[in-house]
């Protein structure tokens, strides 16, 4: 199983492939220096793909 995950900079985001299970929504992860947290799980934005979406946020 697979899932998608919109990982925010202060650049952008990043559009990544993660495999296993999504994360639920208050989850809290690092990347790289940025400490992040999931506040949305949505469909995916690519057409016709059936996976979960997780977004992230920079945590406070």
């Amino acid at each position: 199983m697979s899932y998608l995950l919109f990982v925010w900079s202060p650049t952008g985001y990043t559009l990544r492939e993660l495999e296993g299970d999504p994360p639920h929504v208050g989850h809290e992860f690092e990347d790289g220096e940025l400490k992040l947290v999931v506040n949305k799980i949505g469909a995916s934005p690519l057409p016709g793909d059936a996976r979960a979406c997780v977004f992230s946020v920079g945590a406070r």
